[in-house]
Order: structure tokens, then sequence, then C-alpha cells
């Protein structure tokens, strides 16, 4: 009797279920609800996004084109410039120091290339030497001091060259030919110092001239004008200014280079002793 009840109770509210279903699916006044929320979420939407106007536009536009000239500008008005303030520092003067400007950044240019092509890594090296002297005897050292570049390796094979006269001969010989590689070393730096005192005398001699010229323009005019001497002053002292700025860039380099091959030459020297220590550690050479 119970199950009958249960079920008659499940089937009427199964049937109560789909009835208020259908007639939600046909009441006319929820779908024009429904309509008219899309419709006004739709026109809010559409008042909430709205586009730019023209003239906002052109403003944008208008302020981006005057970046870009005012940019423009700058890069036109420094290259002017430079060219303006070259020209009236009296361009022979003015090109002389540029040419000693240029011919030694192409000295030290030339010196840095040569200098990292003489480095190497001399901790590498010496253990590949002192690995080949163990197993497979001089030759093979000598070898690997072919094939390796820079003045560390040239020693080591003139010294390896002479380990059949003796410890005194090899020690000779890499002092000697040690000598001869810290000369390539140093090869142009005097050069580089030549330009770097030559940039700003030759603007000083510029500027003295200039200052001549302008006293010279005083005496024809007979009479001293403020305006002609303060603008021949500062025409005559640009020469001075380019020069002092070339000796500054050319010191620089110079500084490096010095610097360079201090510490190459500094490697030379510890080489050279290791290499006498490996000698008579392996008892090659005969004292």
């Amino acid at each position: 009797m119970k199950k009958i009840v249960s079920s008659l109770v499940v089937a009427g509210m199964l049937t109560f279920g789909f009835s208020s279903v259908s007639y939600a699916d046909q009441d006319p006044t929820k779908e024009d609800s429904i309509e008219n929320v899309e419709d006004t979420m739709a026109g809010s939407s559409s008042n909430m996004v709205e586009e730019p106007s023209l003239q906002e536009t052109e403003n944008v536009v208008a302020a981006t084109e005057e970046a870009t000239e005012e940019e423009s500008k700058k890069e036109v008005g420094f290259t002017s410039k430079l060219k303006q303030k070259f020209i009236e520092g009296d361009p022979f003067w003015m090109g002389i120091v540029l040419i000693a400007l240029i011919i030694g950044l192409a000295l030290c240019i030339e010196r840095i290339v040569y200098l990292n092509l003489s480095s190497i890594n001399t901790k590498k090296f010496i253990r590949d030497v002192e690995d080949a002297l163990a197993s497979g005897g001089v030759e093979e050292a000598k070898e690997i001091c072919r094939n390796t570049r820079g003045p560390i390796a040239s020693i080591y094979y003139q010294g390896l060259d002479r380990v059949d006269e003796g410890v005194e001969a090899v020690e000779k010989t890499v002092v000697a030919y040690g000598g001869v590689q810290m000369g390539l070393l140093e090869k142009g730096i005097s050069w580089i110092s030549l330009f770097i005192a030559l940039a700003p005398m030759l603007g000083f001699m510029g500027t003295v001239i200039g200052m001549i010229q302008a006293f010279e323009k005083i005496v024809e005019d007979g009479q001293v004008s403020p305006i002609t001497v303060a603008g021949g002053i500062q025409v005559a002292l640009l020469t001075t200014v380019f020069g002092l700025i070339s000796a500054i860039i050319l010191q620089i380099f110079y500084n490096y280079i010095v610097a360079k091959v201090d510490g190459i030459v500094n490697e030379m020297e510890n080489s050279s002793i290791t290499l006498v220590d490996m000698l008579l550690k392996y008892k090659i050479a005969a004292k």
C-alpha cells in the first residue's frame, strides 16, 4: 500500500513539473520580458562605447607629427651645429687636428687587434706543453708551440729548440727572444704618444694664429670693438678645444694599450721561468 501511494505521489509531481515547464515555454509575457532586457542591454552597451570624434583623432595625429619633427630637428641641429663650429674654427687647422686624430685612432686600433691576437690562455698552453714533454718528448712540445699563436708560444719554441745545448743556453735564448717579442708588442706605441702630444699643440697653434688675425682686424678697424674681439677669441679657441678632445681620446686608448702590453710581458716572464723548471723536472736539458 505504501509503495502504491509513493508511486502516485511521484507520478503527480512529475506531471505537475512537466506542465509548469510547458506553460513557461508557452508564456508570451516571459518572452517579451526577455527581449526587453536584451534590447536594454544592447542599448546601454552602445551608449557606453562611443567612437572617438574626428577632432580628437586629428589632434592626436598632429601631436605625433610635431614630436617627430622636433626629434628630426634636434638631430639635424646637432649635425649642422658641429659642422658650423668646425668651419668657424678655421677649417685648415681643424682639418689638421682631425687628421692627427684619425691617424692616431688607426694606430690604436691596429695595436689593440695585434695585442688581442697575441693573448692566449697561458695556463692551458703551459699544461699542454708539460703533458707533451711528459708523454711525447721535445718534438711533440715543439709541435704544440708551432700551432699556437702569440709571443709566449714563440719563446717556448726557441727555448725547446736549444735543449741540446743545456739549460743555460735555453735561458739565454728565452731572454734574448723575449726582448724581440717585447719590441714587437711595443711597436707603434711611440707614434701614438706623438699624436697625443701633437693634437693639442696644433690646436694651440690655431688659437694663436686666430688671435693674431683678430688683433690685425682691430688694427684695420682702428678701434677696439667688443664684438670683434669676442668673436675672434671664440673662433680661435675652438681649435684648442678640438685638439684637447682629440688628445683625451687618444690618451685613453694609449693607456689601455700600455696596460695590455705590461700584462703580456709579465706572462712572458712567468712562462719563461716555468719552461726552465719543466726542463729540469723531466731532465730533458743537460745542466
